[in-house]
């Protein structure tokens, strides 16, 4: 489907989430690093919702609670303490964090605030101890340029990242306090983005200044997108946690479709003359239509003493199975509402029937008991009844909101660019003062201060590494845009490798690894630079790259020189490069005979074939050309 983005109005905002490489913590002196082994210890906490100063509570913090979850986090002594653990007030503010963060602001043309205060921002998922993410301004009204075109700045904001989700198991959610609190920046967009594309060029651009710093993490997890699209006649909808710069576009593209769709929806039930009156809560018990079905989910369920529980959707035949975007249709957004409200595994609906071992004769029965019209259709779960009630409940809320049109909804993104129903979109009440923490002053002289030390601007440093390492503009570019700028810099300084073989290794082979699947993120930084220090020093070849790369990825902390002995790639010896040479000019001795020096070309390829990772090419040619020359004489 071909969208006219300016047509149906298309906004969008991003906000940017970046780890920063800080030596401590945001609000103590923890270390800010994410332990792999067993936790030293854990404690068990639920979270409940309070009313904010206005007597207010935030509807999306009142829709966790009712979740009924509780919390076990897990911890070690070295990467968390009682802040962590929110059995001691925080610390002050991390100077370190906050320079970075202004300079962050000054490279995108912003004013820092006068004083930094710091806010609590209610958040009772469990990902943070205190029911509350701590959070503050530091500065205000920038732009930055994308293609000649101003993209508005609103904000920088500098706050704790949240604990990590390791689990779930019934009603007890894991979480590992050990990223809790690590320095995060956001850097918030005006609604300036009209087109997919645009949002993800300037993700881009913005992940480019932020590496421009020197002083961001990098790695999985390290930095996220959050997308805020609206349409016209359709509702602003927040999308969290985009890991992949490459799925922004992607992403924008099909919330635009499925908002379009959903208002198709809207105005077909119109015709359809649907009211919300007709959308009623009649739930019936359908378990005994099921007593004897092929069904496992149901029939799993009834052998546990659950129920099986209908409703019944008047003029809703075809459009629950009606799909919104790739991968997305009405069922699935009511699915994805029942399991958070009603604590299900999902849900059943007549559009997909018959199907799940569900037969032609149970949906007959079924239909008769709900008095079903060829225009309707039927949602039923398996479950225990409370859970039943509470899934249904929130099918028929989602179907009444579909007379609407597009609700305002928080959103989570899947890894193949599709999205699913997280919460309801926070309120203005989840925001209040945070009374432990001091406000600090940022004096002008303080900042005239940091503008006479800004970090090169990307345009800047691209001319710089283009002369000072003879990289071509496509290269350049995408080192520049990489996350890997330092540590090419340090290997092109310190290493006898040609730069463009470290740019291509940290651009194009890391690329290529990804997407064939290698976790090339589990590479270390030290692994990278043995590896190259072995290049350097002859004791591998450039050609060996990609399959170390490989090996090291499934082998967290172990040697590059381990690699190349693993693989079979240590460097061939004078003696045993002259020996398959030797084979090789006597196994095509006849080719020889005929085609002389011009056998040459082909037989380089044979070589380089048996020696590829363990000799240079270079003494390859040299070795050939000898041997060629007095196997002809």
């Amino acid at each position: 489907m071909t969208v006219d983005y300016k047509k149906v109005g298309l906004k969008s905002g991003l906000e940017i989430h970046q780890q920063l490489n800080t030596k401590e913590k945001l609000f103590c002196s923890c270390e800010p690093e994410l332990f792999k082994d067993d936790p030293e210890f854990t404690f068990l906490r639920i979270l409940r919702p309070t009313q904010s100063e206005l007597g207010q509570v935030d509807s999306a913090a009142l829709f966790e609670f009712q979740k009924g979850t509780s919390v076990l986090y897990e911890a070690t002594n070295k990467t968390a303490c009682l802040v962590e653990m929110d059995e001691e007030p925080p610390h002050g503010l991390n100077s370190e964090a906050v320079e970075i963060s202004l300079i962050t602001a000054l490279m995108m043309k912003m004013k820092p605030v006068d004083e930094i205060h710091v806010m609590r921002k209610t958040v009772i998922d469990g990902s943070n101890t205190t029911g509350f993410q701590r959070t503050s301004v530091v500065a205000l009204n920038g732009a930055i340029e994308i293609k000649g075109k101003k993209v508005g700045i609103q904000q920088i904001s500098l706050e704790e990242d949240a604990a990590r989700k390791t689990g779930t198991k019934g009603q007890v959610i894991n979480y590992r306090i050990d990223r809790l609190g690590i320095p995060l920046i956001e850097v918030t967009t005006a609604p300036d983005i009209f087109t997919p594309q645009e949002a993800q060029e300037t993700a881009l651009a913005i992940g480019t200044i932020l590496r421009a710093t020197r002083r961001v993490r990098r790695g999985l997890g390290t930095i996220r997108q959050d997308l805020n699209v609206s349409i016209r006649d359709g509702a602003l909808i927040e999308i969290k946690g985009v890991q992949e710069l490459d799925l922004v576009a992607q992403i924008v593209e099909n919330e635009v479709l499925r908002q379009l769709k959903l208002l198709e929806i809207r105005d077909e039930l119109k015709k359809r003359g649907v009211t919300e009156q007709d959308i009623k809560d009649d739930f019936v018990d359908v378990t005994s239509v099921f007593k004897q079905t092929s069904c496992k989910v149901i029939a799993n369920a009834i052998t546990q003493n659950k129920i099986v529980l209908a409703v019944k959707l008047p003029c809703f035949d075809g459009l629950l199975k009606k799909e919104l975007a790739p991968g997305m249709r009405l069922g699935a957004e009511m699915a994805g509402m029942a399991r958070f409200w009603g604590r299900v595994g999902g849900i059943f609906h007549t559009d997909e029937m018959p199907a799940y071992g569900v037969t032609v004769e149970e949906l007959n029965r079924l239909g008769k008991l709900l008095e079903k019209q060829p225009q309707d259709a039927v949602v039923f779960v398996a479950d225990t009844p409370e859970n039943a009630k509470d899934a249904l409940n929130a099918v028929i809320c989602r179907a009444r909101i579909a007379l609407q049109g597009v609700p305002e909804e928080t959103r989570a993104a899947n890894i193949d660019g599709t999205t699913k129903y997280m919460r309801p979109r926070p309120g203005a009440a989840r925001m209040y003062p945070e009374t432990d923490v001091p406000p600090i002053q940022i004096t002008k002289e303080y900042v005239n201060e940091l503008c006479n030390r800004l970090p090169e601007l990307p345009e800047q440093l691209m001319k710089r590494l283009k002369a000072e390492y003879g990289l071509n503009q496509k290269l350049t570019k995408q080192i520049v845009n990489s996350e890997y700028i330092d540590l090419f810099e340090t290997l092109a300084r310190q290493t006898k490798v040609s730069a463009t073989v470290i740019a291509v290794a940290f651009t194009e082979t890391l690329t290529a690894l990804k997407r064939e699947g290698v976790n090339v993120d589990a590479i270390s930084d030290d692994q990278f630079t043995q590896l190259f220090k072995l290049i350097g020093s002859g004791k591998a070849v450039k050609e060996s790259i990609p399959d170390v790369l490989t090996w090291l990825a499934k082998h967290e902390d172990e040697p590059a020189e381990k690699a190349l002995k693993s693989l079979g790639l240590g460097m061939l010896t004078q003696k045993e490069l002259e020996k398959i040479i030797d084979e090789v000019l006597d196994k095509n001795s006849e080719f020889i005979e005929v085609r002389g020096q011009g056998a040459f070309g082909a037989l380089m390829g044979m070589v380089m074939k048996k020696t590829r990772g363990r000799a240079k090419a270079q003494v390859v040619n040299k070795v050939l050309k000898q041997k060629l020359e007095h196997h002809e004489a």
